[in-house]
């Protein structure tokens, strides 16, 4: 199993009674976890704000301080926008790191062995993290006809 181990910026703290508490930076959130049906190992005492799900689908934050959008970084070399959806999502999937550390790595050995500036096409941009990656690393990317290309400058 690959684990997104490189996160500094975010955390899963604990989780428990259908719910998970998280770090995303310095805000402390608490969000649904249906498959978390165990008790929580500690009392979750610093929250910036939780996530309701209502009765008839959906949900939404209850809020007691929390910016309405803030920033975090993985590996120092993708910056994402956090800002939490009425759906409860934050706008990035953090356990999907693992994959964007194997694009990294794959990028950077072919790089590093001489070979030209890859192209890549990303078919699921849904979050941009993948996009971010590659692009960092080195890449060209594609997503929808718009193109992504970092170079040390930028």
């Amino acid at each position: 199993m690959w684990v997104a181990s490189n996160w500094k910026d975010y955390q899963l703290l604990d989780c428990g009674d259908g719910k998970r508490y998280e770090r995303w930076g310095k805000q402390f959130l608490v969000r649904p976890d249906p498959q978390a049906i165990w008790e929580p190992a500690q009392k979750w005492n610093k929250v910036n704000a939780i996530y309701h799900r209502s009765n008839t689908g959906g949900g939404s934050w209850e809020v007691f301080n929390l910016p309405e959008q803030w920033q975090i970084s993985y590996r120092n070399t993708i910056t994402f926008n956090i800002k939490p959806m009425s759906f409860k999502h934050t706008g990035v999937f953090p356990e999907q790191g693992a994959n964007w550390d194997f694009i990294t790595e794959m990028i950077q050995k072919r790089l590093k062995r001489g070979g030209e500036q890859p192209n890549v096409l990303n078919l699921f941009a849904y979050t941009g993290g993948a996009t971010m990656a590659a692009a960092a690393a080195g890449a060209k990317v594609t997503v929808d006809n718009s193109t992504v290309n970092c170079n040390d400058n930028n």
